[in-house]
This record gives C-alpha cells, structure tokens and sequence, in this order.
C-alpha cells in the first residue's frame, strides 16, 4: 500500500534520493468509496496474475526501440502476446506495423477502446515511456475481459491503434481517417512522466502543427567563386535567427522549436539544398493558428534576404490539446486516490503533445502517471529511458492500469455513468463532415472554457 500524501501537497518523485520540490495535489484518501469493490477486485488478481509476463514484455520492447511506422518487433511481440491470451487479431491492420485485438461478451453492449503507443525515438530509445504504455493497454483489455466474464457484463473491447508514429507525426489520426474508430464509444490510454510520488495527472497537452522548410539555392566553389551561388544554408540558419527574435513577443505558453536537416553538405561547396522541420505549439489550436503564419513569415523572409527559394509545407496531421472527459476522469480520479495515490492537473506530459486528442471523435481518457527519475530527466532524455525500464516503473504502470481498467468496466457496465460520459461536447470531430471547420474551432474553445471553470 502507498502511503497518504499530505493534504493538498506531495513531492516530485526522484530515483536518486533528492528532495523533490512540492506540488500541489487531490491527496490520496482511503476512505473514498469505489465503483463495484468486487470487479476492482477482479481487476487487481488479473493483472497481478500477469505482472512477470508484462514486465518481461516490457522489456523486450524496450530493448528493441523502433521508429515511427517501423514498430516491426513490437508489433510481432504483442500480437503474439494478445494471441496466447486467445483474442481476435488483425496484423498490420490499416498500417503496416499498427494492429487490433478484440473480445467480445453477452449480447450488444458499448465498445471500449484500450489505446497505446509503442515507438522510439531517435538516437535514444523509449526515453518517453512507450514500453510501458504498450503494456497498459494489455493489462487493462486483460483486466477488462476477465471481469467481463467473471461478473457477465456484456460489450466489446478493442485493444487497438497500438499504433506506430506518435513521435513526431500522428498515426492515430491516419487511422481514424481510416475507420479504426467507427463504432467506439470511449477510448482510454495512459502516459508515463514525472509526476508526484505514487501520483496520476489528469492534465492537458499542447496542439502542435508540424512544418516542414526546404530552401533551394544554386552550389558553387565556396573559395574559388562564392559569388556565384545562393546559399541555402544561410536562408536556413537566418530563419532560425528570425525565430529567435520572435520568440520574445510570442506568449510564455507558446513552443516554437525545429532542426536542421541536411545531406552531401561540404565545407567547400555552397549548399545549394537546405531543410528544416519546426513544431509550432500552444494550449489551444486556435493559439497555433495566429502563431503559425508569424513563423512562417521568418522562412519567408529568409528565402528573400538569402535569394533562395522556399517550399513550406505541413507534412502531418494537426494535432490538438488533449481534453480529458469530466466523467471518466472523476472516475478515475477517485479510484486511483482511494487506492493508490494523489492526482494532479498540472504533470503528465502537460506541455507536450499528442495524436489522442484527435480519437476524440468519441468520448477519451488520458492520464498520465508518474515514474521515478532523476532532476532535469523528464521525457525525451536518456534518464528518461533507464527510468522507463525500472521495477518502480513497471508498478506505477500497473497501478494506473487497475485504475483505468476499472473505468473502462463502468463505460461497458452502467448506463447512467456513460449518460454522464456523453454530456460534455467532443470537440476533436475535424475529421467529421458534420463540422466545418470554424465549428470545430468554435466548439474547442468553448470545451475549453467549460473544462477550465470545471477544474477551478
């Protein structure tokens, strides 16, 4: 058992003995009352039955880090796994290395869906935790199958969009394009970061859009004759200067980041080919798109101080802020502090970004939960990695999945709680024809306006 943090406080949680700073928490309370004590019940025996083998595919996956589109080991371990458990499976379902598993139960009912991730990112493996979040989303289809049976609740389980390519693009959005969603009444996944000790986040993210920057320009001998090219590699690092200068008028809350991208470069060659890949962010997608036309303007202003040409492009999906649902977090909020520990709206990954908010054509859960790290070795970092692969780690992603399992139980088990699940609008249907576009944007901002007097 964790022990109950102290009212409205707890410390961040380090691996290395320091003392985190504090922050401000729902503390953990035993005395909460929980749905259905007997399916929790359930729950907890089922994964705790399956702690050693989730943990060793953990690890297998952790050890073999994949790129984006290209989660061939994982996609092989997994199926494999759902397939010794004797669910239905779809291989490189929709994307070559994206997949789906299903079980069914009694006579009609809702469909859940158990989302996840399991790529890597460059250069420095599962440094944002996607091992775990692989293995979450077993736990909880498992967990919510064998209640399923056990207490004769009727309903589908999807445990899909296992999806490849959430870092740095959005392959949940292809697949919802797709049709992987049509027929889903709830979806629900988690997230690893740093947190509070023992702690869950029920955070937001930030809408990102990802740009794309070619600059062309014309190659010549860099001593002999450098008067006769254009160089693309000054337009790209005079964008990045532009940018620079910009950042001081954009607002705090805003994220304006890119690279360099380059090839067959020589010190004594003008480079006549230059690329660069930028992410422009902020809390809602309305705030992307003022700042998203000012950064641009620096690529362009770049291509015209430089004499090059310019091509910007938007390779990916947009992707907006998360927007947990009121119902299905309360639910989980209260299970996992009656049983676990604190909750916070603050941690998580509530500065990055995410392809869920785009699932959210239907009703979405996404909390984060914290894992032990070192200061200064949050997400993207090669602590980040060791951390996602610890025994401490590996329980925390047990205990948020027994939280989350339940919650998915009461979505398939009472139609008064979904009523309550269905109140709040769902503004991430751009995907859909019923909306145009400013409706969409219109319905985001109201959602926002709603869920910020909702969280006080």
């Amino acid at each position: 058992m964790h022990t109950p943090v102290a009212q409205g406080s707890a410390e961040l949680w380090y691996s290395d003995g320091s003392a985190g700073p504090l922050c401000e928490v729902d503390k953990a309370d035993r005395d909460l009352e929980i749905y259905r004590p007997e399916v929790f019940q359930t729950i907890v025996e089922e994964i705790d039955r399956l702690d050693d083998e989730l943990r060793a595919l953990s690890l297998d996956i952790h050890e073999h880090p994949e790129l984006k589109y290209e989660e061939h080991h994982a996609h092989d371990a997994l199926t494999a796994f759902m397939e010794k458990y004797q669910w239905d499976i779809k291989k490189h379902h929709l994307l070559e290395t994206a997949w789906i598993a299903t079980f069914s139960h009694g006579t009609g009912g809702r469909t859940l869906a158990v989302n996840s991730e399991m790529d890597a990112l460059p250069g420095i493996g599962h440094a944002c935790g996607h091992n775990l979040i692989a293995i979450a989303g077993v736990a909880v289809a498992l967990a919510v199958k064998a209640a399923m049976i056990k207490h004769d609740i009727s309903g589908k389980i999807d445990l899909s969009r296992l999806s490849s390519a959430e870092e740095g693009s959005a392959g949940k959005v292809t697949l919802l394009k797709k049709g992987a969603y049509d027929g889903v009444d709830a979806c629900i996944m988690c997230h690893p970061a740093p947190g509070p000790i023992h702690g869950a986040s029920l955070s937001s993210t930030l809408a990102v859009k990802r740009i794309a920057v070619e600059y062309k320009g014309h190659g010549a001998h860099a001593a002999l004759s450098p008067w006769e090219g254009t160089n693309a590699l000054d337009a790209s690092v005079a964008a990045y200067n532009n940018i620079s200068l910009l950042r001081q008028q954009l607002k705090p809350t805003h994220r304006v980041h890119g690279i360099f991208e380059g090839k067959d470069m020589a010190p004594n060659i003008i480079p006549d080919h230059s690329n660069m890949f930028w992410y422009v962010r902020a809390p809602a997608w309305a705030e992307v798109e003022v700042a998203a036309p000012r950064v641009k303007a620096c690529f362009e202003a770049a291509a015209l101080a430089t004499g090059c040409k310019v091509v910007i492009t938007e390779p990916s999906e947009p992707v907006f802020d998360i927007r947990q649902n009121k119902a299905l977090g309360t639910m989980f909020g209260d299970t996992f502090r009656s049983k676990f520990g604190p909750i916070d709206y603050v941690f998580g990954i509530n500065g990055a970004s995410s392809d869920f908010p785009l699932v959210c054509a239907m009703p979405g859960l996404h909390p984060g939960f914290s894992i032990p790290t070192v200061p200064n070795g949050g997400n993207h970092t090669p602590a980040f990695t060791a951390a996602a692969a610890s025994p401490e780690a590996h329980q925390a992603c047990l205990d948020v999945s027994k939280a989350l399992a339940l919650t998915g139980v009461r979505v398939l088990a009472d139609d008064d709680f979904f009523s309550q699940v269905q109140l709040l609008p769902y503004p991430c249907l751009i995907v859909s024809s019923r909306l145009s576009g400013q409706q969409v944007k219109a319905a985001f901002e109201e959602d926002k306006e709603r869920r910020a007097k909702i969280l006080g």
